[in-house]
């Protein structure tokens, strides 16, 4: 299987592969128009609310993962097939697209985040929409050993992906309540990756992960079940134990009235359960 990471080198000596553009905003700009606007040559566009995500709803979070029929149907839609290596990319330090590729590879396909982004490639644009014949996939189930759900949470140590303020509860713009998940620690998935999106030296990455915890059994979250994908990935290419996916993430628990622990981490004030306003 190809490694979780490659980079534009990779990429000129691999013209079989897929690029699938996964641009993503939480502000509400269109992903499908940045595509448009201006792409790597012969990438399509993997809407990632319409294929890699459930309909959203308090009582699964705001990007359950989706029916594997559903997921399945956008790959074959934009002409991705079961024996095709894809590389995907984006321009948020990959962890947008790192759910593409996360979800591809659990289910046993080639997948890659193009390290750097959209921005690593050194070529021309292309405008507007392109297309491939569709592809041959195949519907899988979600490999359980990889998934935790909201009761066994506190089953492993348990990594915020989320930015450090909102994982503080000094900056909630999204889900119903500030704060994070008692017990969880710390890691910005974009504090992976350099001002470029380019991701840091192997010894620095290791150094981040081990010293965050990782660990057997080890669970990553982040507010929706996104970003946490490229937490994932990042282990996988150092070498580190496997981890798990918690997909409802802060905005399922956040739904609920379980506790939630403001703070640092270490010295968490942890408030009783509450479902808020927002």
């Amino acid at each position: 299987m190809v490694a979780p990471f490659v980079d534009a080198s990779w990429l000129s000596d691999h013209p079989e592969a897929v690029l699938a553009d996964v641009r993503w905003y939480a502000d509400g700009r269109s992903g499908s128009d940045a595509y448009a606007g201006a792409h790597l040559p012969g990438a399509v566009y993997v809407d990632l609310e319409r294929w890699l995500a459930g309909p959203s709803t308090p009582a699964d979070g705001r990007h359950p993962l989706p029916d594997p029929e559903v997921f399945a149907e956008g790959m074959r839609s934009v002409g991705i097939a079961d024996d095709d290596v894809v590389v995907a990319y984006d321009d948020d330090s990959g962890v947008m697209a790192a759910r593409l590729v996360w979800m591809l590879r659990v289910t046993g396909h080639d997948a890659a985040l193009l390290d750097g982004g959209i921005a690593a490639w050194r070529g021309r644009r292309a405008q507007g929409v392109e297309t491939r014949s569709r592809g041959a996939f195949t519907a899988q189930p979600w490999p359980a050993g990889r998934l935790v759900g909201i009761d066994d949470v506190g089953s492993g140590p348990l990594l915020d992906a989320r930015p450090a303020d909102r994982f503080r509860g000094e900056n909630e713009v999204v889900d119903r309540r500030p704060g994070h998940i008692p017990g969880a620690r710390s890691l910005p998935s974009r504090e992976s990756s350099d001002a470029r999106g380019v991701l840091l030296p192997v010894p620095e990455l290791r150094r981040r992960l081990t010293e965050a915890g990782v660990a057997p059994g080890w669970v990553s979250t982040c507010g929706s079940g996104v970003t946490a994908c490229h937490t994932l990935l990042v282990a996988e290419h150092l070498g580190l134990p496997e981890g798990r996916l918690y997909p409802g993430s802060w905005s399922q628990w956040a739904a609920t009235d379980r506790p939630a622990a403001l703070g640092g981490g270490d010295d968490d004030e942890i408030q009783p359960g509450s479902l808020g306003g927002g």
